[in-house]
């Protein structure tokens, strides 16, 4: 892949009641940080089919279209080789106990306890928008180590990162 161009994936927020069901990762990017399940778009997919499928293969939890929610975009770019443009959906689904994942270990969390688990900076966004259930395209800027600089909600102009920052 040349270097700098964005790679598609899709997240897929999963949750029971006032819980999520997160995978905490034990590969890169975002090794060691609770995340939603989710994966690459391969060529000639849709995102939503994606969605279904990488659940699917990290959680063996089936899901259909019907069940998925979309909840908006996040694009991430930075000077290095973290560059992503990233489709967001939520489902509802019944509790079960967290399944063995390859690419780490399914936790649920509940909401209150989100803050308590290390994340990536863009994700507690992500689930107040998604349970708000107002559609979002998130615009996040990292530096060369990855911090996380300024992010902003594109339809409203609103910068959501760092906090207290006047929109455009």
């Amino acid at each position: 892949m040349q270097e700098g161009l964005k790679r598609i994936a899709t997240m897929v927020v999963l949750r029971h009641e006032d819980a999520f069901l997160l995978l905490e990762r034990n590969k890169m990017p975002n090794a060691g940080m609770y995340v939603p399940v989710g994966g690459k778009v391969e060529p000639y997919e849709r995102p939503i089919d994606t969605a279904v499928r990488e659940t699917a293969e990290e959680t063996g939890i089936q899901l259909t279209r019907e069940q998925l929610t979309y909840g908006g975009v996040l694009t991430e770019t930075s000077p290095v080789h973290y560059n992503w443009l990233c489709f967001i959906f939520i489902a509802a689904i019944e509790w079960v106990p967290p399944p063995p994942c390859d690419e780490g270990t399914l936790h649920w969390v509940p909401r209150s306890g989100l803050l308590d688990v290390p994340t990536p900076p863009t994700d507690w966004q992500i689930y107040e928008y998604l349970l708000s259930g107002q559609p979002f395209a998130l615009d996040a800027l990292y530096d060369a180590q990855l911090n996380l600089l300024e992010m902003r909600e594109e339809i409203s102009g609103k910068v959501v990162f760092p906090q207290n920052r006047d929109s455009r």
